[in-house]
């Protein structure tokens, strides 16, 4: 018989959005909800607004949210194929990964309690590289607007699976939210690919196998898959995971350095633009590189440049222009130096370690693959080479602008007659490299053929000057491309995605490419890292990351190749759809109603599956996980049955509109009265379904290859199960819910998914210590009511 459920109401709120989906947090007094212009706001049980994460695009819908067990990290899941994990303790987004599919589902599975024993993989060596390599520098120091890159590790909390659905079947595995731990495409595994629609897909308490919700057909069905590959390699893959994700949050340290980089040398760039350049590229060229050539040998200024060093230029205003040029050399020394030095040492220690872990063939064979792990070695060492490259050239740098930047001044002050100090006399050794320099200001790079005019650039002559002809008359040569002054592209070209102009010129003193050059065994030795003296920063890089990408390849290969069908269990049928390439989730849902809701019964080693077969009726699954392989099936629908007493009117023609586990022995159901009366408003009603009161009306089977529950299972009526469901009629029509066992409470939206209503659970007698006073929950409702009279009167008053 239907009973009067217990609920206290904490408070209602009409919200300044249309909410699509809403998440308790498991633990905290935190819900996460999704707006319909694709926000992710996170409030607390008192209406206190903790964060709001924008849109990662314009018209961006939030498909799923899903709360790490007992932690601050949140999964979303997005329209356009992005997946998002949002931290609410620092409010930032941690990564983000991005499919080619719209999502159906993301969520986090249960924290993975992996027992050691003498006969599975241990490692005494956790987070044993904190010992050994020094934290990397934070970049708020170069960039105030770049937020300090959290070296905590990668995945907070215990380690969990995060599972990603996609809307085409395909399903994939996240371990730590790192590790590409698997993928299975479903539609590989139905009769009906035309007719396919993908539900629900979750990962088992053991984490040995799934189970996929869908529609196959005319027919719902629950496969369930095993993976042996995930049975005997979970402590490995957590290991190998982890490893994953320190080279992850490196990578991401690369690419912000490689940002900064990128800014700073723009910085130098504009800096030398504002006098330098723009003067110079009013001469002709060759012309700036002769006439201080010209000025450095013989003591001679044209008029034009005595013009421009005491009118334009001045000594006051060089200064100036280059204090902040030495600045931003700096800062790309540091950057250079420290933090992409530092990164690089820091992904090869890690790819070192995964190298040593595929030498472990007993536990890792099926994971790593030893000789792709020690070409990403390569490859790593191979970055690092080219990042001292790129080191120094850019100290040859900074030493030529230093000594340009004293010449320019020594020579204002000379031209000037003004006092010259000790400390400015030049050497004979700083006198040649400047000649070097000027002869190098304005080089010469040959154009891969000729420009579309039809003349061919005209190499340099001896002295550095383009285009001088024999009687010494400097005449501009065509080119197709702007050059750049001073030389500076020496540098710039390493952050470019394109090959190396100028190569550095190899050092008769140094002994270890002489001992290449001789020896062409030894230059094509695997032991040696290779140096490729054409590729530039950024290729460089990306050829590490993509050999990086190499190694983990095969983890996702070996276990999703090792998803093996188990059981297919036909739940229920379906109608026709009226057009069958119908995929509109509202069009679907006139004629099937399909929710479901998956809970992890640790105690009794149960997996449990809640789900609607239709409007009125639901059926909730447990698949045991011990050595009897049981499926307790519980059916049971809206409508009195034969022998119910008489109920209350509205109990007649009731319809489901949602349901979630509460916990292991609780149901919340979300239910609303159906009628064909025109212009009358329906009714919603809160049902708790007691499982432990249902559990004499469930059958029992034996797993099979193939089974067929509605030939096999009973449906009852929920009002002729004694004290097993309990009703509690609701303000509004109703359309979404929300449930925490562990905080006691239930959320629900009406009014267009615009009114969020919160009530409190008494079911269980015992206090919750985070409970909030009675105070507080006066305050709330008095909130709310003003916030109803507010609304109230400004619709008065237009």
């Amino acid at each position: 018989m239907a009973q009067s459920s217990s609920m206290k109401l904490l408070g209602a709120r009409n919200m300044s959005c249309i909410v699509e989906r809403m998440e308790w947090n498991n633990k905290m007094d935190l819900i996460a909800y999704g707006t319909e212009k694709g926000e992710v706001i996170i409030q607390r049980l008192n209406w206190q607004k903790i964060v709001t994460f924008p849109t990662p695009g314009e018209d961006v819908r939030v498909r799923s949210l899903s709360w790490q067990m007992d932690e601050t990290l949140l999964a979303v899941g997005y329209s356009n194929g992005k997946v998002a994990l949002l931290d609410a303790e620092s409010e930032t987004i941690i990564s983000g990964l991005i499919y080619d599919d719209d999502i159906k589902k993301v969520y986090f599975s249960k924290a993975i309690n992996c027992k050691e024993s003498l006969d599975s993989y241990t490692c005494n060596a956790k987070d044993k590289h904190r010992r050994y390599l020094p934290k990397l520098p934070p970049l708020t120091n170069i960039d105030p607007c770049l937020k300090t890159l959290d070296q905590k590790s990668f995945p907070k909390g215990s380690p969990c699976f995060l599972v990603v659905i996609m809307r085409s079947g395909k399903v994939h595995l996240l371990l730590l939210g790192a590790l590409q731990a698997g993928s299975i495409d479903l539609t590989q595994h139905v009769l009906n690919p035309d007719q396919f629609d993908v539900y629900d897909v979750r990962l088992n308490g053991d984490f040995n196998a799934i189970y996929a919700l869908l529609r196959d057909g005319q027919q719902l069905k629950l496969l369930h898959f095993h993976n042996q590959v995930l049975q005997d390699s979970i402590s490995p893959m957590l290991e190998l995971a982890s490893h994953c994700a320190h080279i992850l949050e490196t990578k991401n340290y690369i690419n912000d350095t490689q940002q900064c980089l990128t800014e700073a040398w723009e910085t130098v760039q504009l800096e030398m633009d504002n006098k330098l350049t723009k003067y110079a590229n009013s001469q002709a060229y060759g012309m700036i590189s002769a006439h201080f050539l010209e000025l450095l040998v013989f003591g001679y200024a044209t008029l034009e440049v005595e013009e421009f060093l005491f009118e334009t230029l001045t000594e006051k205003g060089f200064k100036k222009i280059a204090n902040s040029v030495d600045l931003s050399l700096n800062n790309l020394q540091g950057l250079v130096f420290k933090q992409l030095n530092g990164a690089a040492i820091n992904m090869f220690y890690f790819l070192n370690t995964i190298a040593g872990f595929g030498r472990m063939t007993h536990f890792f064979e099926a994971l790593i693959s030893p000789d792709v792990a020690s070409e990403a070695m390569r490859a790593c060492g191979s970055y690092l080479l080219k990042v001292h490259e790129l080191q120094r050239t850019i100290d040859t740098l900074v030493y030529d602008m230093k000594l340009f930047h004293s010449w320019i001044i020594f020579t204002i002050l000379r031209l000037s007659h003004q006092e010259i100090p000790d400390d400015m006399v030049f050497t004979g050794k700083e006198n040649v490299a400047l000649a070097e320099f000027f002869c190098a200001m304005e080089p010469d790079i040959p154009e891969p053929g000729e420009g579309d005019d039809g003349i061919e650039e005209k190499p340099a002559t001896a002295s550095g000057i383009a285009g001088e002809d024999s009687s010494g008359d400097a005449s501009p040569s065509p080119t197709l491309t702007p050059r750049s002054k001073f030389n500076l592209e020496r540098v710039g070209q390493y952050l470019e995605n394109s090959y190396l102009t100028q190569l550095q010129t190899v050092n008769p003193d140094e002994l270890w490419p002489r001992l290449l050059a001789e020896n062409e065994c030894l230059a094509q030795c695997n032991l040696f890292v290779p140096h490729d003296k054409k590729l530039s920063l950024i290729q460089q890089r990306d050829k590490m990351f993509n050999a990086i990408d190499a190694v983990f390849h095969k983890p996702t290969e070996s276990i999703s190749a090792s998803f093996k069908l188990s059981t297919a269990v036909i739940c229920s049928d379906l109608q026709q759809y009226p057009n069958e390439s119908a995929a509109d989730p509202e069009q679907q849902s006139n004629y099937d109603f399909v929710n479901c809701s998956y809970h992890v019964h640790e105690a009794t080693k149960c997996d449990m599956l809640a789900l609607t077969i239709s409007l009125q009726e639901a059926m909730v699954l447990e698949f045991s996980r011990g050595d009897d392989y049981l499926l307790r099936c519980t059916r049971v629908h809206l409508h009195p049955g034969p022998i119910t007493p008489q109920l209350q009117e509205d109990y007649y023609n009731l319809r489901f509109v949602d349901l979630q586990f509460y916990n292991e022995s609780s149901i919340s159901m979300l239910a609303q009265t159906s009628t064909p009366v025109t212009g009358v408003r329906p009714h919603s009603y809160f049902v708790q379904f007691s499982l432990s009161a249902s559990r004499n009306h469930c059958t029992q089977h034996q797993l099979a290859p193939l089974m067929k529950l509605p030939e096999a299972t009973v449906t009852h009526s929920v009002h002729d199960i004694p004290d097993a469901a309990t009703f509690k009629g609701l303000d509004g029509v109703c359309e979404m819910l929300a449930v925490s066992g562990s905080r006691k409470v239930a959320t629900v939206l009406s009014d267009r998914r615009r009114k969020m209503t919160i009530y409190e659970m008494e079911i269980e007698e015992e206090e919750d210590d985070t409970e909030m006073s009675q105070a507080s929950f006066l305050e709330i409702s008095k909130e709310s009511v003003l916030a109803t009279c507010s609304n109230e009167t400004d619709k008065a008053d237009t």
